[in-house]
């Protein structure tokens, strides 16, 4: 982009989501955040994402939690962030062989060892506000899992939270695995995970690595999505966030996820058809 092409570009929130959606479809990655402008706020990027969500043509099932980096927290005045989750990008881990998962050539692509909840019961649209405690009344199960990040643009999570908004949340899937059926009995810290990247161990943690419990996540999300106009309904996922961290994969890369006596999800990276 020129100097004059620079000045001249605007923030166009259609636009930057239809390309970003047909990217998605076809499977290929894009040389650039379209347009060139990216969103200068969480309501920006969020503006994108919901038009992204009305123009896929797919039931949204569930949401994303991740986190802000310190560094953007005091300027965007979040700590967490939203995405989205549709039908066809579930899968449920299989016992006989590694589940498939796309990598965009040119893209993003990553594992992240997840705890995800499943809603018993519809959310008020009205409630924005909550606490970790009232989140908790709503869950009907919690899942131990995988979340496929992934993105048409190699570079989402450098640009920054609004442009990790923007598309998608930088979410491109989800493998759910067992559910740990006594959870409200079990401390966060007896519930550990340990990702393999390729058979070596990429990271060690426990579902306490999520600041303030994957409930404190699930909280925000409740109210974050209410606010959108999008309540959470009866049987979505919620996603709490990376509890071992954001483990870049290719074509070709092989995973393993060990919750311990909780199960373990195994899933390959595979090139986007």
């Amino acid at each position: 982009m020129t100097v004059t092409e620079a000045e001249s570009a605007i923030f166009a929130p259609a636009a930057i989501a239809s390309q970003f959606v047909k990217a998605r479809q076809d499977g290929v990655s894009v040389p650039g955040y379209p347009g060139g402008v990216i969103p200068a706020n969480m309501a920006e990027g969020y503006a994108v994402q919901d038009l992204a969500i009305a123009a896929w043509p797919e039931a949204l099932v569930g949401w994303k939690v991740g986190l802000v980096p310190p560094q953007h927290r005091e300027r965007l005045g979040v700590d967490r962030l939203a995405g989205c989750i549709f039908e066809s990008r579930v899968q449920q881990a299989s016992a006989d062989k590694p589940n498939e998962f796309r990598a965009i050539e040119g893209g993003f692509c990553a594992v992240e060892a997840e705890f995800i909840f499943r809603l018993g019961q519809d959310a008020p649209a009205d409630k924005t506000q909550w606490t970790p405690e009232e989140a908790a009344a709503y869950v009907g199960e919690l899942l131990v899992g995988v979340e496929i990040a992934g993105s048409p643009l190699a570079t989402i999570n450098a640009l920054g939270p609004t442009v990790v908004a923007s598309d998608f949340g930088n979410n491109d899937g989800q493998i759910i695995g067992q559910a740990i059926s006594n959870w409200r009995d079990i401390a966060w810290e007896d519930m550990p995970v340990e990702t393999f990247i390729n058979g070596k161990s990429v990271g060690v943690a426990t579902a306490a690595t999520i600041p303030g419990s994957p409930l404190a996540a699930l909280a925000f999300l409740l109210g974050a999505v209410a606010a959108r106009g999008k309540p959470l309904k009866k049987g979505m996922i919620v996603t709490t966030g990376a509890t071992t961290g954001i483990h870049d994969v290719v074509a070709g890369d092989v995973a393993r996820v060990s919750f311990g006596p909780y199960g373990t999800v195994d899933c390959v990276a595979v090139p986007a058809r």
